[in-house]
């Protein structure tokens, strides 16, 4: 499935079997959030949603919302963190940021944050100094992106701002959705599950006036007299889509998400003329941290050259794996921190071998002769002094590699399994309104979530929680715009 649905005009459509203010497809968190704003803002809400409940891929996530400002979560750890700090990193961390997306989202986070918490999506106030990837506990406040990697840590002040929910396990997001749909499930949302949205109604001028949904095998029909608000989630289980925008993705890969993150928005919306944005984007990732210690080791190429700054969010890391020839990498350790890769779920990188020196690791890699041995020479040479000229890896993770025996993981992208969501879909403004093909909004129609294309829109700018957080808040901004839409 990779051509946009054909798209209906009002006028084909007979009898109308359902009508409603603003129509929400899709109920994971976007959806979720979008339907409660807009109902709370007077609007007569119909949520339309392909399962059997609602959740989406965002109650299968691990729970972290990236918020930033100075959330309470942030003051209870000490931390002072502000909108323009926030703003100015993820300004200059971003492949081709929007700066009316980034600033809409860096000044509204701390009333988002204290709205989740009102609406029963439970944080601790409490902290975890280390690096991981996520956390079991129901510890909240952690570092998830690049703020402390350099360029960015010298032009704003590093913080922490992934907020993990209050669940024990990998999939805390599961919480959050519970607390958010049993908010639905109070306001008495009309929602029709079991039901797949296959077509979009457009009237003579071109406005986005209605749905055609298919359900128990018959299509059906309802009107949305003020808008629609697509959230369906990303398209990582559309194989076709994949060979088309990220062909690298398909193999030696796993998506992250639920069947029905096939693309069914993003295609919707194209049929309205809506034109889409960073389709390449895609977080893919095979940490190999935990443990942190391994941080200190280095990752060269089959050139024997270092490529990337080893303190990176491992999604960063992994989108530079990709760039390198064959894409492959190895992660060269000594023996003062070997040690084995702690995320082996998905069978993360193999143990190549160990060798008593350099000279002999760098024959068994078959790698370029004197190539690792002028790499860790030069490496080990700044890093007795706490320094790294060439990348600038923070100075808390640096130390020489000078301790034989030596040992080395290959994290290539075909040795390990990389799990990967994708960051592309439709273009949207801070208003959420779905941009056209010819630059002009497309009336009635909003979109929100993994189905637009947001705050991140590649691996290297990545950071746990910037799926649930923007696509949280941008889904309430959609619900309240669509609801005081004439």
């Amino acid at each position: 499935m990779t051509q946009p649905p054909e798209i209906l005009r009002a006028a084909q459509i007979e009898r109308w079997n359902d009508e409603a203010d603003v129509i929400v497809v899709g109920m994971g968190i976007a959806g979720a959030c979008a339907a409660l704003e807009a109902q709370r803002a007077g609007a007569d809400v119909l949520v339309i949603e392909r399962a059997s409940a609602g959740g989406g891929a965002s109650a299968l996530s691990s729970g972290i919302f990236y918020l930033g400002g100075g959330t309470a979560v942030q003051q209870a750890a000490g931390y002072e963190d502000t909108p323009q700090a926030m703003y100015d990193f993820l300004m200059a961390n971003g492949v081709s940021p929007d700066a009316e997306i980034i600033r809409a989202f860096c000044d509204g986070c701390v009333e988002h944050f204290d709205w989740l918490e009102a609406e029963g999506v439970p944080f601790e106030r409490s902290y975890f100094p280390g690096k991981a990837v996520f956390l079991t506990t129901t510890t909240c406040l952690m570092s998830t992106g690049n703020e402390k990697v350099w360029p960015y840590r010298e032009i704003a002040k590093p913080a922490p701002r992934g907020h993990k929910v209050a669940r024990e396990g990998e999939n805390a997001g599961s919480l959050a959705m519970e607390a958010l749909l049993a908010r639905c499930a109070e306001a008495k949302l009309r929602t029709h599950f079991d039901s797949q949205v296959t077509a979009l109604v457009i009237d003579d001028d071109g406005r986005v006036v209605g749905v055609r949904y298919r359900k128990t095998g018959e299509d059906r029909f309802a009107r949305a007299a003020r808008g629609v608000i697509l959230s369906t989630g990303g398209y990582n289980m559309n194989k076709e889509l994949l060979a088309a925008h990220m062909p690298h993705m398909l193999g030696n890969s796993e998506p992250l998400g639920v069947p029905y993150n096939d693309g069914a928005g993003i295609l919707l919306g194209q049929s309205a003329g809506a034109a889409t944005q960073s389709m390449s984007g895609v977080i893919a990732t095979a940490s190999f941290y935990p443990p942190s210690q391994l941080i200190k080791g280095i990752l060269v190429n089959t050139r024997g050259e270092r490529f990337v700054a080893e303190d990176s969010y491992h999604g960063r890391t992994a989108a530079f794996i990709t760039e390198q020839p064959g894409r492959k990498a190895y992660l060269i350790l000594d023996s003062e921190i070997f040690a084995y890769p702690e995320l082996t779920d998905f069978s993360h990188h193999t143990l190549v071998d160990g060798w008593e020196t350099i000279e002999e690791m760098e024959a068994g890699l078959a790698l370029p002769p004197g190539s690792l041995q002028r790499t860790l020479g030069d490496y080990n040479r700044h890093a007795e002094n706490g320094e790294d000229p060439l990348l600038h890896k923070h100075p808390e993770w640096i130390k020489p590699l000078t301790a034989a025996p030596y040992a080395a993981f290959d994290v290539s992208f075909n040795k390990s399994v990389y799990l990967f969501i994708t960051l592309g879909g439709l273009k949207t403004n801070a208003r959420t309104e779905v941009v056209g093909v010819d630059g002009a909004v497309v009336p009635g129609l909003y979109a929100a979530g993994a189905c637009a294309s947001s705050v991140s829109r590649d691996g290297k700018d990545y950071a746990s929680g910037l799926s649930l957080g923007p696509g949280s808040f941008f889904g309430r901004v959609a619900g309240r715009l669509a609801a005081s839409a004439g």
